[in-house]
């Protein structure tokens, strides 16, 4: 189904593909996406509660509406950068789920041969520039990947995924700045789940909004409702046509929230669950979406369904893939070494 999105989404160079009503083939890959998602995670969580994942895991679930809203307007030679929280994104990216599990198990069949895990999946056939430990690193790495995209005078559009405490880091302004300075075809992201780590977004942040800082560097912000993937997929099919079209950088925070901890294991005592929060954390993007595509009549219940079964099925294929591959070779270590 990729392949086909994929060739769906090259019409967008000649027309304004944002502007059209989501079709069936169109709300089928949404909705396999979410519940990639949605399910990859679940596993995720499973696995590491079972001392089976070296390392930490910090899990996308209940953000996946934003991954799936951008993503779902890229071709494999636009490229994004993710955060710690990166594997909604690489599951919006196309990145193989048996690679990407084998990754996190930390097996040689993994994408990064299970050198990276969990914090530092990358694809760079698929335009995946890497999830990344240091907060705010991946506004400099879509700023540069966006200079490379205007030099060689391509369409091709970089999105840089960042949460709310990244916002508060030096790169983010060093990042936005140079990509309006240049005009350069870069979207800048905010999943705003309401905490950078346990610090809540209005302790930490002297703006209400992140979206209101792009005025400061002269580009289009907008807050919108990151739990609505309709939402996002408009907004953002806006500013990546904005991008390809040489107009510059967009800012778009997306309200959002994590089911879970900032990591797995974190108590969350940090969590009021009350007024903002508690709406936000009782809502379920994927369930929101399917009521939208049966009430818009895009997909039939038994549709839905086999989606349902097909996520089931492909997840639990890529965790056996990974249980049955091998752990890399103590030689390996000095393979792939740049630095």
């Amino acid at each position: 189904m990729f392949a086909s999105e994929m060739m769906l989404i090259n019409i967008f160079y000649e027309e304004e593909f944002y502007m059209k009503k989501l079709n069936k083939e169109r709300a089928k890959w949404i909705l396999q996406t979410m519940e990639d998602i949605r399910q990859f995670e679940a596993e995720a969580k499973r696995l590491f509660s079972a001392g089976e994942i070296p390392g930490f895991v910090h899990l996308y679930a209940g953000e996946e509406a934003i991954a799936t809203g951008v993503c779902a307007h890229l071709t494999q030679d636009d490229s994004i950068t993710s955060t710690h929280r990166g594997h909604g994104h690489c599951i919006a990216k196309g990145c193989d789920l048996k690679g990407m599990m084998a990754e996190i198990l930390g097996r040689k069949t993994g994408l990064c041969k299970g050198k990276g895990g969990s914090m530092h999946i990358a694809d760079i056939d698929k335009g995946m520039l890497g999830a990344n430990g240091i907060v705010g690193g991946g506004f400099t790495l879509a700023t540069g990947a966006g200079l490379r995209n205007q030099y060689l005078k391509t369409k091709d559009v970089a999105v840089c995924f960042f949460g709310d405490g990244a916002s508060n880091e030096g790169s983010f302004h060093e990042g936005l700045n140079l990509a309006s300075i240049w005009k350069l075809p870069v979207v800048f992201v905010n999943e705003n789940n309401m905490f950078g780590e346990a610090t809540p977004h209005s302790y930490a942040s002297s703006s209400e909004t992140i979206a209101e800082r792009a005025a400061s560097y002269n580009i289009p912000g907008e807050t919108i409702d990151g739990k609505d993937v309709v939402t996002v997929y408009e907004t953002a099919g806006k500013a990546i046509d904005r991008a390809r079209k040489g107009e510059g950088p967009t800012l778009i925070e997306c309200l959002t929230y994590r089911d879970h901890g900032h990591f797995e294991g974190d108590e969350q005592k940090y969590k009021a669950l009350d007024g903002k929060e508690k709406e936000l954390a009782d809502r379920n993007s994927v369930e929101e979406f399917i009521d939208y595509v049966l009430e818009h009549k895009l997909l039939s219940k038994k549709e839905i369904e086999n989606i349902n079964k097909k996520s089931e099925k492909e997840v639990e294929e890529a965790v056996e893939f990974a249980k049955e591959s091998s752990i890399p070779d103590p030689e390996s270590l000095y393979e792939d070494v740049f630095a």
